[in-house]
Protein backbone atom coordinates (compact mmCIF):
# COMPACT_ATOMS: atom_id res chain seq x y z
CA UNK A 1 0.00 0.00 0.00
CA UNK A 2 1.12 3.57 -1.09
CA UNK A 3 -0.21 6.62 0.01
CA UNK A 4 0.55 9.96 -1.86
CA UNK A 5 -0.03 13.19 -1.75
CA UNK A 6 0.95 16.88 -3.87
CA UNK A 7 2.49 19.87 -2.24
CA UNK A 8 4.05 23.36 -3.37
CA UNK A 9 6.79 24.97 -2.05
CA UNK A 10 9.01 24.86 0.65
CA UNK A 11 6.48 25.65 3.53
CA UNK A 12 3.81 23.55 2.34
CA UNK A 13 6.92 20.63 2.71
CA UNK A 14 7.25 21.39 5.97
CA UNK A 15 3.50 22.15 7.41
CA UNK A 16 3.24 18.43 5.57
CA UNK A 17 6.19 16.77 7.65
CA UNK A 18 5.16 18.77 10.82
CA UNK A 19 1.88 17.24 11.08
CA UNK A 20 3.07 13.61 10.48
CA UNK A 21 5.92 14.87 13.06
CA UNK A 22 3.08 15.21 15.51
CA UNK A 23 1.89 11.64 15.13
CA UNK A 24 5.41 10.17 15.09
CA UNK A 25 5.81 8.00 18.67
CA UNK A 26 8.76 6.57 20.09
CA UNK A 27 10.84 4.34 18.11
CA UNK A 28 9.52 4.84 14.97
CA UNK A 29 12.17 4.78 12.04
CA UNK A 30 11.19 6.87 8.74
CA UNK A 31 13.30 5.83 5.60
CA UNK A 32 14.03 9.40 3.46
CA UNK A 33 14.47 9.05 -0.57
CA UNK A 34 14.68 11.56 -3.23
CA UNK A 35 17.19 12.69 -5.43
CA UNK A 36 19.52 15.39 -4.61
CA UNK A 37 17.36 18.60 -3.62
CA UNK A 38 13.79 16.90 -3.40
CA UNK A 39 13.52 18.10 -0.20
CA UNK A 40 14.62 15.45 2.24
CA UNK A 41 16.30 18.25 4.96
CA UNK A 42 13.20 20.34 4.26
CA UNK A 43 11.03 17.10 5.12
CA UNK A 44 13.60 16.68 8.03
CA UNK A 45 13.22 20.56 9.25
CA UNK A 46 9.30 20.19 9.05
CA UNK A 47 8.99 16.79 11.17
CA UNK A 48 11.39 18.17 13.62
CA UNK A 49 8.50 21.06 14.36
CA UNK A 50 5.92 18.21 14.69
CA UNK A 51 8.39 16.78 17.23
CA UNK A 52 8.68 20.39 19.19
CA UNK A 53 12.37 20.57 18.35
CA UNK A 54 13.81 24.29 18.71
CA UNK A 55 16.46 25.40 16.85
CA UNK A 56 18.36 25.01 13.38
CA UNK A 57 17.99 21.53 12.15
CA UNK A 58 19.99 21.04 9.06
CA UNK A 59 21.86 18.38 7.01
CA UNK A 60 24.05 16.06 8.96
CA UNK A 61 25.77 15.51 5.57
CA UNK A 62 29.37 15.12 6.96
CA UNK A 63 28.55 14.34 10.81
CA UNK A 64 26.37 11.39 9.61
CA UNK A 65 24.06 11.51 12.47
CA UNK A 66 22.73 14.71 14.51
CA UNK A 67 20.14 14.42 17.57
CA UNK A 68 18.22 17.07 18.79
CA UNK A 69 15.81 16.97 21.63
CA UNK A 70 11.80 17.69 21.58
CA UNK A 71 9.07 15.74 22.86
CA UNK A 72 10.93 12.86 21.68
CA UNK A 73 14.81 12.93 20.37
CA UNK A 74 15.05 13.02 16.60
CA UNK A 75 18.13 11.38 15.44
CA UNK A 76 19.18 12.54 11.82
CA UNK A 77 21.21 10.97 9.42
CA UNK A 78 22.46 11.27 6.30
CA UNK A 79 24.39 8.21 5.05
CA UNK A 80 25.14 9.00 1.58
CA UNK A 81 29.03 9.22 2.38
CA UNK A 82 28.74 6.17 5.16
CA UNK A 83 30.20 3.67 2.49
CA UNK A 84 31.44 0.05 3.95
CA UNK A 85 31.53 1.30 7.65
CA UNK A 86 27.91 1.15 8.40
CA UNK A 87 28.67 -1.33 10.93
CA UNK A 88 30.96 1.19 13.21
CA UNK A 89 28.00 3.53 13.75
CA UNK A 90 26.31 1.66 15.78
CA UNK A 91 22.84 2.48 14.55
CA UNK A 92 20.94 -0.07 16.15
CA UNK A 93 21.04 2.26 19.16
CA UNK A 94 19.36 4.66 17.55
CA UNK A 95 17.00 2.63 15.13
CA UNK A 96 15.43 1.10 18.83
CA UNK A 97 16.18 3.70 21.01
CA UNK A 98 13.78 6.08 23.04
CA UNK A 99 13.32 9.14 19.55
CA UNK A 100 12.35 8.97 15.97
CA UNK A 101 15.11 8.01 13.39
CA UNK A 102 15.05 10.01 9.97
CA UNK A 103 17.75 8.05 7.35
CA UNK A 104 18.50 10.12 4.61
CA UNK A 105 19.12 8.15 1.56
CA UNK A 106 18.25 4.89 4.20
CA UNK A 107 18.42 2.53 0.21
CA UNK A 108 22.33 2.67 0.48
CA UNK A 109 22.12 1.00 3.94
CA UNK A 110 18.82 -1.46 3.40
CA UNK A 111 20.55 -4.27 4.82
CA UNK A 112 20.84 -3.06 8.16
CA UNK A 113 17.62 -1.08 8.70
CA UNK A 114 14.96 -3.18 10.27
CA UNK A 115 12.04 -4.36 8.28
CA UNK A 116 9.15 -2.11 9.75
CA UNK A 117 9.35 1.24 8.56
CA UNK A 118 7.98 4.26 7.19
CA UNK A 119 9.59 4.97 3.57
CA UNK A 120 8.86 8.35 2.38
CA UNK A 121 9.53 8.80 -1.34
CA UNK A 122 9.92 12.91 -1.97
CA UNK A 123 9.80 13.93 -5.84
CA UNK A 124 9.95 17.36 -7.44
CA UNK A 125 7.08 18.21 -9.25
CA UNK A 126 7.26 21.23 -11.47
CA UNK A 127 9.51 24.38 -10.14
CA UNK A 128 8.00 24.65 -6.75
CA UNK A 129 5.79 21.36 -6.83
CA UNK A 130 6.89 18.07 -4.65
CA UNK A 131 4.99 14.36 -4.74
CA UNK A 132 5.37 12.93 -1.13
CA UNK A 133 4.87 9.18 -1.66
CA UNK A 134 4.15 6.77 2.29
CA UNK A 135 5.23 3.27 1.96
CA UNK A 136 4.42 1.67 5.23
CA UNK A 137 6.12 -1.46 6.06
CA UNK A 138 4.29 -2.91 9.08
CA UNK A 139 0.90 -2.57 11.35
CA UNK A 140 2.56 0.54 13.06
CA UNK A 141 3.10 2.26 9.99
CA UNK A 142 -0.65 1.40 8.03
CA UNK A 143 -1.73 2.11 11.25
CA UNK A 144 -0.15 5.96 11.52
CA UNK A 145 -0.46 6.25 7.79
CA UNK A 146 -4.32 5.37 8.05
CA UNK A 147 -4.24 8.26 10.84
CA UNK A 148 -2.09 10.82 8.94
CA UNK A 149 -4.11 10.20 5.73
CA UNK A 150 -7.60 11.00 8.04
CA UNK A 151 -6.21 14.12 9.78
CA UNK A 152 -3.92 15.59 7.69
CA UNK A 153 -5.67 17.84 5.59
CA UNK A 154 -3.78 17.96 2.31
CA UNK A 155 -5.75 16.37 -0.34
CA UNK A 156 -4.23 13.01 -2.25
Amino acid sequence: MMYEWQVSGVEQTQRFAEKLGSHLLSGDLLALEGDLGAGKTTFTQGLARGLKVRGTVNSPTFTIIKEYQGRLPLYHMDVYRVGEDVDSLGLDDYFFGEGVSVVEWASLIEDVLPAERLTIFLRTNGEEGRRIQLIPKGERYVKLCEEFDRSCGFSR
